[in-house]
């Protein structure tokens, strides 16, 4: 990079990162890898070597009418990848959600049940996650005393590719012991989950770099309305009234608990302003990722299968851009050093593989948005097993906010059953003997 540009990027990450520049005016300048920005723009340009020639090689199959021309060993592949098995004409847009409406249809009891299990699945793998996630991203590995610094670990991008690593294998290893459902959908449309998955991802663990406790939880609690914006962006759905309101009440309630309850902030983190845009990235790819994945469900194809689509393009992204930024050997040197660091980046990824399993069938019984209710839950549980376990005191503002969630949750499930009653279609007329 010329020094004149060097010079410039600096200059803006200084007024970017005020805070990191009051203990060492010269942090900046040991490489690009110190500024977010720039690494979140090389990241970008890592991604874009392996999106544009795909891109421009699945314009050019479609444009050359190879479904009906093609032939060879490469045929099933570049068939299964540009145009998929299944009939072409307005796939998104006109197939009903069958394995929604079979669960319509189902029992309450058994819907019930689904709901429970999805629920206590995502909590159980999330809460550890979100544990280890800030272990790894807050705190130093190597210090043999209390005075002594050690090692931290700044790679945001090899932690999702370790996760993502796993979480493939995992996915494929079910694949191929268990029968699936004919695969029709075309591979590439998983890229578009995949790299919005990748850059959430990122987004989240480089925030906790930059912002306090707090403002993080409270993002994540008020993500229910975004994700139902991104449905009509993306979906073109159509929410009811009480949708809205029960989602702006869950929201408000559990941002005054989270608020109140939580008096005290990370030790290594201050609230800034680069920290606040990076969180609004990730709700903006995480709310995008949800609903890219429901309107993939519309393929028919199972829970095991999107995660093996989606974390199939995320390897290829997040691997590319790693070697091609040197930053992969790197990383698994500092696993080879770090033997406390190699345990928790593993048991992370294997969190977030089981919880990986949980988001998309989640999504495929229920929805992207009931999926984001169960997990700002996590965040009020989490503080509540806080209070618990450490004595933490309930503010009353914090108690009332509780209360506000739980009756968001009843007016929600009593408005959907009184919807699905009146969508009953009537009983056959009685016959005349």
């Amino acid at each position: 990079m010329p020094s004149s540009l060097w010079r410039v990027g600096c200059a803006l990450g200084l007024l970017l990162f005020p805070s990191s520049a009051e203990g060492n005016d010269s942090s900046l300048l040991d490489g690009w890898h110190d500024v977010w920005l720039f690494r979140f723009l090389v990241n970008l340009l890592g991604y874009s070597t392996i999106i544009v020639p795909g891109y421009l090689l699945i314009s050019y199959f479609k444009r050359s009418n190879y479904l009906d021309t093609g032939s060879g060993l490469c045929y099933p592949v570049i068939k299964a990848c540009v145009f998929g098995s299944e009939d072409k004409t307005g796939l998104l847009d006109d197939v009903s959600n069958a394995s929604r409406n079979d669960g319509d249809s189902a029992s309450s009891v058994k819907q019930a049940v689904k709901l429970i299990f999805c629920a206590a699945g995502l909590q159980a793998s999330y809460l550890t996650w979100g544990v280890l996630q800030e272990r790894v991203m807050t705190r130093s590995y190597g210090a043999k005393t209390p005075g002594e610094e050690g090692e931290r670990f700044k790679d945001s991008q090899f932690l999702v590719f370790m996760n993502r690593i796993l979480a493939l294998t995992v996915a494929g290893l079910w694949c191929v012991l268990f029968k699936q459902p004919r695969h029709g959908a075309p591979m590439y449309k998983y890229s578009f989950a995949s790299l919005s998955n990748v850059m959430s991802s990122w987004c989240q663990y480089e925030a906790l770099k930059y912002i306090s406790f707090p403002t993080q939880v409270l993002a994540k609690a008020s993500k229910v309305i975004p994700v139902m914006l991104m449905g009509k962006i993306v979906s073109r759905k159509s929410y009811e009234y009480w949708e809205y309101l029960t989602a702006v009440l869950i929201s408000v309630g559990v941002s005054m608990f989270l608020l109140t309850s939580t008096a005290s902030k990370h030790p290594s983190t201050v609230t800034t302003f680069s920290g606040v845009v990076i969180l609004v990235g990730y709700i903006v790819f995480d709310s995008f990722t949800s609903n890219w994945q429901d309107n993939l469900f519309k393929h028919k194809m199972s829970s095991v299968q999107m995660m093996f689509g989606v974390n199939l393009f995320s390897c290829l992204l997040t691997v590319g851009s790693l070697l091609e930024q040197g930053a992969l050997f790197d990383s698994l040197a500092f696993m080879a050093r770090q033997s406390e660091f190699a345990f928790h980046a593993v048991l992370l990824s294997v969190c977030s593989a089981c919880g990986q399993l949980f988001i998309f069938y989640t999504i495929n019984q229920f929805g992207a948005a009931v999926f984001t209710i169960i997990m700002t839950l996590r965040q009020a549980i989490a503080i509540l097993l806080s209070c618990f376990l450490y004595g933490h005191a309930v503010t009353p503002v914090g108690s009332l906010g509780v209360a506000v969630v739980f009756l968001a949750l009843f007016l929600r499930v009593y408005a959907r059953s009184r919807v699905k009653s009146g969508r009953r279609p009537p009983p056959p007329p009685a016959q005349k003997v």
